[in-house]
């Protein structure tokens, strides 16, 4: 409860007047410090479990910019932060190509899974597909929350409507406009459907009271996350980048999660790179 508490605090200051480079948090003291911009791995505590054991050998600090991985892709375009960590593979790939960004980096993944109100209106339970859960939501007219942020998991939706050959709209396709957590809980609290990363599910599935996961095990819904730097890199960023490669990183990632939640949160490189586009 108390991590949840924290999380919606840090939202909030996320959405109330801070600009783009205010530091949602700050992670150690050293000297020399990394500007980073992320979503779910920073609200998830992911981050500050990374930037304490890299600080601790480097005399370093981290800034964590809460933001989803349209928004963060933008910050390192325009050199406002050092390192991107994101999950949209395309975007990821288009700004490599224009020469702006560099050291695409695989770090792990985590899934996405499709939940919505027990009872399950849209009987996508029984769907075959992530394209045909959608279709049958969309059938249905079935009360559906977007995130409408162009986070990575907004990309990963709009791709899978695309699929489907639908275009959402009208009173049952909700933009909410907020990160995952806060979209989860309202989700939650109206019983409607979500796509939601399993990380975030597996934190705050026991506060959930009327939820269930429908559908899962699509490939389309593996979600690998990638770091990656502006082009002409600081060396504290290029060596914070090879740390979360390294086996001190990776095994931080692997196990992230499992003490307080009973469970990996994450996937580590080497499960991820089968999906790694």
């Amino acid at each position: 409860m108390k991590m949840l508490s924290k999380m919606a605090l840090v939202a909030m200051i996320s959405l109330t007047g801070v600009s783009a480079m205010d530091c949602t948090a700050v992670y150690g003291e050293g000297k020399e410090q990394i500007k980073l911009a992320t979503g779910s791995p920073g609200e998830l505590g992911l981050l500050e479990e990374l930037a304490k054991a890299f600080n601790a050998k480097n005399n370093s600090s981290l800034c964590w910019i809460k933001a989803g991985s349209g928004a963060t892709l933008k910050l390192l375009k325009e050199k406002q932060i050092d390192i991107a960590m994101v999950h949209a593979p395309k975007a990821e790939k288009e700004a490599i190509k224009e020469g702006w960004a560099a050291n695409r980096t695989l770090i792990g993944s985590n899934e996405f899974y499709i939940l919505g109100p027990k009872d399950d209106p849209a009987n996508i339970k029984n769907a075959k597909s992530a394209k045909e859960a959608y279709s049958k939501i969309a059938q249905k007219q079935a009360l559906f929350y977007t995130r409408a942020d162009n986070s990575g998991t907004h990309k990963k939706e709009m791709s899978i409507w695309k699929s489907a050959n639908i275009e959402p709209n009208g009173k049952w396709y909700v933009k909410n406009q907020d990160f995952m957590l806060a979209t989860l809980k309202k989700a939650d609290a109206t019983k409607g459907y979500f796509m939601s990363d399993s990380s975030t599910y597996k934190l705050a599935k026991n506060e959930l009271k009327n939820l269930d996961i429908l559908y899962s095990g699509d490939k389309v819904l593996i979600n690998t996350y990638v770091a990656m730097t502006t082009e002409k890199p600081s060396k504290l960023a290029l060596e914070f980048v090879k740390f979360l490669s390294s086996k001190e990183g990776q095994d931080i990632i692997t196990n992230y999660g499992k003490e307080k939640y009973k469970e990996n949160l994450y996937e580590n490189a080497a499960y991820a790179k089968q999906y790694f586009e």
